[in-house]
């Protein structure tokens, strides 16, 4: 098993607050407004990450930033909406959600026309994260009844829905942001 770049490592803090755990659905709703007001652009610029790789051979460090910048905010988000963190996610510090993806060596690193088949080649990821991601629902609301009865987000569920975040991470960093031509491992561990 080798090691793949691009990591997410998210603190597990064992006890919930129940009163927010409750009402999460509700209050992550400004926060994902937002996430989707600036989410827009960073869509719009992989298309345009994958022209400047096929064509010129470049990624501009600033737009590496700031693809980068916007996934970290989209899964402190998410570990605030599965109820992994109680702290309302930030939009600029990391909080406890680590999230490692190195910045290419273009020419070394990523190959330029790869761009055009990334997004053929991650289907079979999709098919999977699809019935992985029902499994992190049901496996969320099992979490909200456990925190709302014992105050503890069970550790097996947490490991499971961060695999799951860690997973669709790796296909991210794959076929969307562009930064690996390293193609993404099908397991939810590190």
């Amino acid at each position: 098993m080798t090691d793949y770049p691009v990591k997410l490592k998210i603190d597990y803090l064992g006890s919930s607050n129940r009163l927010t755990a409750l009402f999460r659905f509700i209050l992550v709703i400004p926060i994902v407004f937002i996430l989707g007001l600036i989410s827009t652009y960073a869509e719009a610029l992989s298309f345009a990450i994958a022209m400047m790789l096929l064509f010129q051979e470049k990624y501009p460090k600033f737009w590496f930033e700031w693809n980068i910048g916007i996934t970290k905010f989209a899964y402190r988000i998410a570990a605030y909406f599965f109820l992994m963190q109680d702290e309302y996610p930030s939009t600029d510090q990391a909080q406890s959600v680590q999230i490692t993806v190195p910045y290419p060596e273009v020419k070394n690193d990523l190959k330029r026309w790869m761009p055009l088949v990334k997004w053929i080649l991650v289907i079979p990821h999709i098919i999977v994260l699809v019935f992985l991601f029902i499994g992190v629902i049901f496996s969320t609301i099992f979490a909200l009844l456990a925190i709302l009865l014992t105050g503890i987000y069970p550790q097996e569920i947490f490991n499971f829905v961060e695999g799951f975040l860690r997973w669709t991470l790796r296909v991210s960093a794959y076929a969307l942001l562009l930064t690996t031509d390293e193609y993404p491992p099908f397991r939810l561990k590190d």
